[in-house]
């Protein structure tokens, strides 16, 4: 599997709350709910973090699972955000 490095795009609007986010897509006024796990994955979504990273820093320590898992589980997360574009997925690192 090739490295993803996810990255949350620029015309959103989002909020916490109590460790789940909202986030609103101004262009057709969708809103998604994300869970804990889900808000772990948006707020470290960087363009520089490839998603393995995120999965192994953020996900494994906070929930009991293994990493192969946790990594497939995260990839379909941010295909399905990519395909409403909420998140921006690439095969290269952002530009610094």
């Amino acid at each position: 599997m090739r490295d993803l490095y996810p990255v949350r795009a620029g015309n959103l609007a989002s909020r916490v709350f109590g460790g789940e986010a909202v986030v609103m897509n101004p262009a057709d006024s969708t809103l998604f709910n994300l869970n804990e796990t889900a808000t772990a994955i948006w707020l470290a979504a960087d363009g520089k973090t490839t998603l393995r990273q995120i999965v192994e820093r953020e996900i494994c320590p906070a929930w009991d699972i293994d990493a192969e898992t946790a990594l497939e589980d995260a990839e379909t997360f941010a295909r399905e955000l990519a395909a409403h574009s909420i998140l921006l997925i690439s095969t290269e690192s952002a530009k610094s």
